[in-house]
């Protein structure tokens, strides 16, 4: 899965499941919310102030370290 800003929040979770410590780490409650049904990473990004840019490269980099990549 190429992690990019139109993914669905909760596509990723269900995923990568551990990528919720990057969520964590910047204060979106995402696990908690039932907007990841529908929200867009872009979106959830704008809703929290957030450079989107930034999340996507936190979660590439989280994916890579514990999945051993991007697939």
């Amino acid at each position: 899965m190429k992690i990019s800003k139109h993914l669905i929040i909760a596509e990723v979770l269900k995923k990568y499941p551990k990528t919720v410590a990057v969520f964590d780490k910047f204060h979106m409650g995402c696990v908690s919310c039932l907007g990841v049904q529908t929200e867009s990473i872009e979106k959830g990004c704008l809703m929290h102030g957030m450079d989107v840019g930034l999340m996507i490269n936190e979660l590439e980099e989280f994916i890579n370290q514990n999945y051993g990549g991007n697939k």
